[in-house]
């Protein structure tokens, strides 16, 4: 009998968690198809791996995560809105490019190292100041408004536009050998991608909040955790592949450009259609974020810095993330995760 009472009341539990699964599969896939088809009409036009990585593989990649945030905003989740764009950054920087890392030693242009990575370290400083209302204003509540998406919005188009003058920097050095789809059947990958990830969002979105209410956890934890991973499947994904191809700048492009995207695209536009708000208990996440960039910066000219005293005969114009040091990134995301457990 008690067997029995126990299997019923897991019963809800368990087809929740069986469909959120089905959810961050249909995710997983549709980003898959989106990446390839875009992919695929990028190099019909022809550009370099470090502005595909930024743009057409980030925006690919970030799809789960803008459409989890717009169906979690349309329905008033705020902390799965906020947790998962929080908890995907964090995964980006300290599992995923640490995971990459550590399988493969990563050559970074000097440029990401001293542009694009500085520029999602603004990112962060951003998000961190316009979402604290209450503490810097002395106001009741704190909310990321239709302005402050707005004034994300702005810097996006920045962002691109500092991409569009690059996209034919180190064009030279891209190795394409795979031939690129047809345009009728990136057309049709694109699509089909776009599909999964609406169908894959809304049921990520729909069964988080189910599953915290009957595990009496916050929707804060989930977002931070199980959604923020599963979204961020794709660029760990892209990332192993494209670093095996021996495409680093698109590996590390990937993942600074989502940082990016995830920030200043993908709450602008969440809390341009419904202003957000927020939780200071998120706080300490929004530093973590703040943290794990600054790290990666200063981890690299550390590194490079060690390298030219002591392998002076090997110099390159390239920054490198070696094997070290990407484990190094995974014990602090381990750290974290146990933080969040033991917080709750």
């Amino acid at each position: 009998i008690y067997c029995f009472t126990v299997t019923l009341w897991l019963m809800p539990i368990l087809i929740q968690f069986l469909l959120f699964v089905i959810g961050l599969f249909l995710l997983i896939k549709g980003a898959d198809l989106l990446v390839e088809g875009s992919s695929s009409f990028a190099r019909k036009i022809g550009v370099s791996d470090l502005v595909i990585g930024l743009t057409v593989v980030s925006f690919g990649t970030s799809a789960p995560e803008l459409l989890v945030n717009v169906v979690a905003s349309l329905k008033g989740s705020a902390d799965i809105a906020i947790g998962n764009i929080v908890g995907s950054n964090i995964s980006n920087t300290l599992l995923i490019l640490g995971a990459t890392a550590a399988v493969t030693p990563l050559a970074i242009r000097k440029s990401t190292v001293l542009k694009e990575i500085p520029f999602s370290i603004l990112a962060g400083i951003m998000l961190l100041i316009m979402a604290n209302d209450s503490i810097l204003d002395g106001i009741d509540g704190s909310w990321l408004t239709r302005s402050d998406g707005l004034v994300f919005l702005g810097f996006f188009i920045i962002f691109l536009y500092y991409t569009f003058g690059i996209r034919n920097d180190h064009k030279e050095d891209a190795n394409h050998t795979e031939d690129p789809r047809p345009m009728w059947l990136a057309a049709i990958m694109i699509f089909g991608g776009l599909a999964g990830l609406v169908g894959g969002g809304t049921l990520a979105v729909n069964t988080a909040q189910e599953m915290a209410l009957a595990l009496g956890v916050s929707e804060a934890f989930v977002g931070l955790t199980a959604i923020a991973i599963g979204t961020s499947l794709p660029e760990l994904t892209a990332s192993m592949v494209a670093a095996l191809k021996k495409k680093p700048d698109m590996a590390v492009g990937n993942i600074v450009g989502s940082n990016i995207f995830n920030i200043l695209w993908i709450l602008g536009l969440s809390s341009l259609i419904k202003p957000i708000p927020f939780s200071t208990d998120l706080n300490i996440d929004l530093l973590v974020v703040l943290l794990s960039a600054i790290g990666l910066f200063v981890i690299v000219h550390n590194g490079q810095m060690h390298r030219r005293i002591f392998l002076w005969w090997k110099q390159s114009k390239d920054f490198v993330l070696s094997r070290t040091e990407g484990v190094t990134l995974i014990l602090c995301y381990i750290a974290y995760i146990v933080y969040v457990g033991y917080r709750g």
